[in-house]
């Protein structure tokens, strides 16, 4: 790593991320449970049939060894790692199976390295795990184990949590930052050094997504800009240099940005359909050969790139056919594609054409297709497969939320 993103706070966040344990494949329970669809419920078995029952989802998130999703009832639910208490069951406990987190309902959830926010559906948000840089937003830098509220709001529409900052946008199209802030990724200049309650960037009120990375942080303003701000180290902002911002700094003049992905010290964006990558490159994370760019470099010539998600060296999007693609790390398999080689360039996980749902990755990657089923493959030294082992998979498996 180049740049002031001191090396020592990168193997500390890279240990953070990768908690111990080990698991398997749950490939015969979802070929049983596609064959019962297939004939129908009336010889299905009393575990088929509660399978069939279970909650499918609507959203999923991806942390550094948890994971957690929305089901379509608007229940939330998590599991892996919960050394900070980053699962809201109360406990500290890891676990390889999906738990409700209470019984609210909720309509966004994300994941950072060890903690959680979310949006209810009566617009509050809430955070709870590791809190030691203010990343809950609560006024505190006490960890928790349970949800607790940020602020009083009744206008929060969507969160984004990084690895020590969190960011979220209200629907009035504000946006509010809190957390760390040592290398100004929250957008409010050099100060203050961490933030434990929501300060507003700017004044601009036409932000519709952010995306928070180790160090930096980008989003996407109504007319199709796009902005960065934070660390430059290795060009993750974008803007053709390695210098710093402490504000949001847009990235070129282009328009037709629909989403954005901040990685570690990489960020990828879709624009009209085309794929952008930009950043750190030590693992491929761009999809493209070569060291670090400081400018979006176009990712083949494909115009019809629908979803992106990227996160500590690894990024996955799909594509508009229902097919999904991932390239970058993939010590873990979390690259999907079988296999736990390195991948430069696109790698297609599978077959299925039917990935039109969320999709989110770490060091393991989820998504979901349009059954609303939920798959996840890549590390599970934490549980956060939902297999309920603790085994690596380098192929997609399908989770399935209590009944």
């Amino acid at each position: 790593m180049s740049g002031y993103l001191d090396g020592r706070l990168r193997a500390r966040w890279r240990r953070a991320t990768r908690l111990l344990v080990a698991a398997a494949a749950m490939s015969a329970g979802s070929l049983v449970l596609t064959a019962t669809l297939t004939a129908g419920t009336a010889n299905a078995s009393p575990v088929q049939r509660a399978a069939l029952a279970a909650p499918t989802v609507s959203s999923v998130t991806a942390g550094g060894a948890h994971t957690c999703a929305i089901s379509t009832d608007g229940g939330l639910w998590c599991w892996g790692s919960n050394y900070g208490g980053q699962l809201g069951d109360g406990t500290t406990t890891n676990r390889s199976a999906p738990t409700q987190v209470g019984t609210a309902t909720w309509t966004n959830v994300d994941a950072g390295s060890g903690h959680t926010c979310a949006v209810r559906t009566d617009g509050t948000l809430w955070c709870w795990g590791s809190n030691f840089r203010g990343q809950l937003g609560d006024g505190s830098t006490t960890s928790r184990s349970t949800p607790v509220q940020v602020g009083t709001a009744t206008t929060w529409a969507k969160v984004d949590a990084g690895p020590q900052h969190t960011c979220a946008i209200r629907t009035d199209g504000t946006l509010w930052c809190w957390g760390f802030n040592r290398t100004t990724q929250l957008g409010v200049g050099a100060s203050p050094y961490v933030a434990n309650t929501p300060l507003q960037v700017g004044t601009a009120t036409d932000w519709v997504s952010v995306s928070t990375g180790y160090g930096h942080t980008c989003g996407v303003r109504t007319g199709g800009t796009l902005w960065c701000w934070g660390s430059s180290s290795d060009g993750q902002l974008g803007l053709g240099n390695l210098a710093p911002q402490t504000a949001p700094a847009q990235v070129g003049t282009a328009t037709g940005w629909t989403g954005v992905a901040a990685g570690y010290a990489h960020s990828c964006g879709i624009r009209s359909g085309a794929l952008w990558c930009w950043g750190e490159n030590g693992y491929g994370q761009l999809g493209v050969s070569g060291s670090y760019r400081t400018a979006p470099v176009q990712i083949g010539t494909a115009t019809t790139w629908s979803r992106i998600a990227a996160s500590s060296d690894t990024t996955c999007a799909s594509r508009t056919d229902g097919t999904l693609w991932c390239w970058g790390k993939n010590s873990a398999g979390q690259v999907g594609d079988g296999s736990t080689t390195h991948r430069s360039a696109p790698a297609q996980v599978g077959t299925a054409t039917s990935w039109t749902g969320g999709l989110a990755v770490t060091d393991h990657g989820c998504a979901i297709r349009t059954d609303a089923g939920l798959w996840c493959w890549g590390d599970n030294s934490g549980g956060q497969l939902g297999d309920g082992t603790t085994a690596n998979r380098s192929t997609p498996a399908q989770v399935t939320l209590p009944a």
